[in-house]
């Protein structure tokens, strides 16, 4: 790192030799990729997709990124999205490659999702696995947002400024076995048919770590609100909430740890995460706190809890079993591949003061992870609770 960047381990090296010029085929497995993907979720069953995803794109020396994805699954679901990025703070290095700041950046998404068996079963803590029931989302959205680290002397503190907006259509779930939402919830049900929502989205948090999307070492904590002040119904409402984590780089498992001269040394950590959410006003019941999936709580299926209040505490220990990497061309390599085990507690209430009194829900499990480089992780994780086992797949880790 060059010797007047402050804080240099919020930036991320990249290499000449992964700054190729050409078209997007001349570029192929190096910064464009055309990418088949398999992923498994409990709520959807499991998934094929096409990634075609382009980390240069037009020529930016990795300002830029753009992806088109689609996917379809064996319980139907059809999901179709693109995402564009582009990071604020780039520099080149006179020795060749780029430096770039993870904190700074502009973004803009675009989907269309429709899901045969999103599950609902009330509100409570208390909702057995035998009060399940099914309805289709059919969903189009958009969103647009920036994140950008604030200047001295505050520049630990990270602010977040975002709107999006949305299209819900529901109908009967098509879950074998199980109830429509409809019949078995109409009062929640009924009102959010047809529902459309413009949402505003502040968030400020002060942020110690050492990387957004795979962390090692520091802390953050923050505070965000999810406004709604347009809706179907003419109501307004918001989701409050209050986050933080802690994570303790460790000795390294099964492997040295690298050195400091590395741009990324492989690192084990033991993480820690918290957050607590409360509803304000009018909401449909999909866009109230939950717990359930990729996220939180991944022992259980997508949405397996809702309610107005919600609280949520991890701890993970992640560590790498290949710290250094497979080849697989002669310019692109798996940087690594680890594993994670993880312990998740949590409770959904109808409001604050009864989170203090709500059943908490439990949830353990394994998972894989895969690396291209620092920012670039994939995840699949098997979480066990008293419901029994659920897959989960993402990009980045869960907190």
């Amino acid at each position: 790192m060059p010797g007047d960047i402050e804080h240099p381990t919020r930036w991320r090296y990249i290499p000449e030799g992964r700054i190729k010029p050409g078209n997007v085929l001349q570029r192929l497995l190096v910064s464009s990729f055309v990418a088949p993907f398999i992923f498994r979720d409990g709520d959807v069953g499991t998934g094929f997709g096409l990634a075609l995803t382009d980390i240069d794109f037009r020529l930016q020396r990795r300002r830029e990124f753009l992806g088109v994805f689609g996917s379809y699954t064996t319980k139907g679901q059809q999901r179709y999205a693109l995402a564009w990025r582009r990071w604020l703070r780039v520099r080149d290095l006179p020795g060749g490659g780029v430096i770039q700041q993870e904190r700074s950046f502009v973004r803009a998404h675009v989907g269309y999702r429709k899901t045969l068996t999103r599950r609902f079963f009330g509100f409570g803590s208390n909702r057995k696995k035998s009060d399940e029931s099914s309805y289709t989302d059919e969903v189009f959205s958009f969103a647009v947002g920036t994140s950008y680290s604030l200047p001295k002397p505050v520049d630990d503190f990270v602010l977040e400024v975002g709107g999006a907006g949305a299209f819900h259509s529901l109908s009967g779930g098509r879950v074998r076995g199980r109830p429509t939402t409809g019949n078995a919830y109409p009062e929640a049900f009924a009102p959010a048919k047809t529902w459309n929502y413009g949402r505003l989205d502040l968030e400020l948090r002060w942020d110690r770590r050492d990387s957004l999307r795979n962390p090692y070492r520091g802390f953050d904590i923050g505070a965000r609100v999810d406004a709604f002040p347009a809706q179907t119904s003419g109501d307004v409402g918001a989701v409050f909430k209050l986050f933080g984590s802690k994570i303790f780089a460790l000795p390294g498992l099964l492997h040295d740890g690298g050195d400091e001269d590395e741009a990324h040394p492989p690192t084990d950590a033991l993480a820690f995460g918290f957050f607590t959410q409360l509803a304000a006003g009018q909401l449909p019941f999909f866009l109230l706190p939950t717990l359930g999936g990729t996220w939180t709580q991944r022992g259980y299926i997508d949405g397996r809890w809702h309610d107005r209040a919600a609280w949520h505490g991890s701890a993970e220990y992640r560590f790498w079993v290949i710290p250094r990497g497979i080849p697989v061309t002669r310019t692109i390599r798996i940087e690594r591949v680890g594993l994670a085990v993880f312990y998740e507690a949590g409770a959904v209430a109808g409001d604050g003061p009864g989170l203090f009194h709500a059943r908490v829900a439990q949830s353990y499990g394994i998972g894989g992870r895969i690396s291209l480089e620092r920012a670039a992780l994939f995840r699949l994780d098997v979480g066990f609770s008293e419901d029994g086992f659920n897959l989960a797949a993402g990009f980045g880790v869960s907190f």
